[in-house]
């Protein structure tokens, strides 16, 4: 049974950093291209940053040079840290595999951003 447990979120003032963590169970974790995937209130899913199962990163656009993502492979984990993060960071982050199809999706974590 496939299952991806997040944590790591909360409340953060603009300016402050998180660093949301994903356990991944189920799955050929080392031979799997891993995502982070976000979605605010009223707007669709969207990807946040890949890393592949090469350990190779990317980070989309939006996110370039505050976020990173990183993968262990003996936890199976898969971690996205967040820094300088903005209001518009605000969402519920959910991690996932890359490749088509997406395995169920956990119950995510909220990343809120306010003063």
């Amino acid at each position: 049974q496939v299952q991806f447990v997040e944590s790591g979120g909360g409340l953060v003032q603009p300016g402050g950093s998180l660093r949301l963590s994903c356990a991944a169970s189920g799955i050929d974790f080392n031979t799997t291209s891993m995502g982070w995937y976000r979605q605010a209130p009223g707007k669709q899913r969207e990807v946040v940053a890949i890393i592949f199962k090469s350990g190779k990163p990317h980070v989309k656009d939006f996110a370039k040079g505050r976020f990173s993502i990183s993968r262990d492979n003996a936890k199976n984990t898969v971690d996205l840290q967040m820094n300088t993060l903005k209001p518009e960071d605000t969402a519920v982050y959910y991690c996932n595999v890359v490749d088509a199809p997406y395995r169920p999706w956990g119950q995510g974590t909220q990343v809120t951003v306010s003063s």
